[in-house]
Parts: structure tokens; sequence; C-alpha cells
């Protein structure tokens, strides 16, 4: 049975903007002086991790910072932010829906926090029910771009990675399918360049069934 695997919070919805308010939000209340821009938020989201980006900037500037205490301070500040509720991104609701209506699975498979996917499933309207297996930071030892997550879901599913798609929006995402052997296609978020996906099987702007059949 093939199997349609949605990669991150990002996928369901568009949340590029909320991130980098949070992190911006959150350095205020560290009392840092920090700004983030989106050109240069832009150019850090090659590699996934909020709190690496933190503790990257800190020894960029030569600066000694509590990276972890600053990033759950932007996680809290961004799942409040979701609290006052998300659209799901172009053709999510509807292709969850398709696929599971010609008996695909589908499964949630992000390494973000529980907290994270709560709150993004809850200001979308998105319920865990939707999907055969969601899984999260806490179900595995390595974040994307390492294929752990991806390689649990096809266990804990049974099938094999040439029976399932994953949808990414973010290039570690789609390294860590390609590396788990499952095509994959590119969703690129708002503040993502759409040419850094080399190697998805498509790059789309809407998610359809059409495109995951066929990429």
């Amino acid at each position: 049975m093939p199997a349609l695997f949605l990669g991150s919070i990002g996928v369901l919805a568009e949340t590029s903007r909320l991130q980098l308010d949070a992190f911006n939000a959150a350095f205020r209340k560290a009392g840092l002086d920090w700004h983030w821009s989106e050109d240069a938020y832009r150019g850090m989201l090659g590699d996934a991790g909020g709190e690496r980006r933190i503790a990257g900037y800190a020894e960029a500037r030569g600066e000694t910072v509590d990276s972890v205490a600053i990033h759950a301070r932007k996680s809290a500040l961004f799942q409040q932010r979701l609290a006052e509720g998300v659209e799901t991104r172009n053709g999510v609701r509807e292709t969850l829906e398709e696929a599971r209506g010609k008996g695909w699975k589908t499964a949630f498979v992000t390494t973000t926090s529980p907290a994270n996917v709560t709150a993004i499933l809850d200001a979308t309207g998105v319920a865990r029910g939707d999907f055969d297996l969601v899984l999260d930071g806490d179900q595995v030892a390595q974040s994307k771009p390492d294929p752990e997550g991806y390689a649990l879901a096809l266990s804990r599913l049974g099938i094999g990675a040439g029976d399932a798609v994953a949808v990414e929006d973010n290039p570690d995402g789609l390294a860590a399918a390609r590396s788990a052997g499952i095509p994959c296609i590119a969703f690129p978020g708002a503040l993502h360049d759409a040419a850094a996906f080399d190697g998805a099987r498509a790059v789309i702007d809407r998610m359809t069934m059409d495109a995951i059949e066929t990429g």
C-alpha cells in the first residue's frame, strides 16, 4: 500500500514568518540586540534546527548565550502565535483526504518537538486521526537531515521506501527523505529558495494528489 509522508510543520501551514517573529521576540526578551531580517533568516534556512541557528549566530558574533533557553522561549512564543489559528497550505487538506480515500497510508514525519506538533495540529484543525502515524523529535535520536525519522516511519507502517512519497518544505527534510530512499516532492516555504531543492522529484506551489502520484 502506498504512503504519503508530510515532513514538517511548514508543510501543513506557512509558518516561516511566524517563526522569524518568534525568534526576534525571544532575542528581545533575552536582552540581546539581535534582529534577524527576512533576508538573513532566508540564508539560515538551508539548515534545520533553530537551536543550532542561535548557537551558530552567537559563535559568529563572538558571543556566549544560552541557546537552549532562548530556543525554548522562541518555541513558546511561536506556539502562542499558533494558538490564534493558521490556515493549511494550498491543497494540503484536500490531498490528505484524497490520499486516504484511495487507501494510502498517511504519516506526519517531523523531528520537531511534541509541543510544536500539537500546536500546529490544533492551529490548523488537522486531526491526528487524519494520519496513520505521527512522529516527533522525542521518538528519534537524530534530527533531520538524518534519515532516522523516515526509517522509523517505514518500519512502523511496514512498507518499503519505494512505496512512500515524502513532501518537504526545507532542504534538510529533502535530504533526510532521500537518504532513506524515499522520493521527495519539494513544497518550499515562503522564505525558502525553490532552487535549493536539488534532487527533489518535483517542486510545487500547491499540493495535489496528481503531483504526489506523478511528480
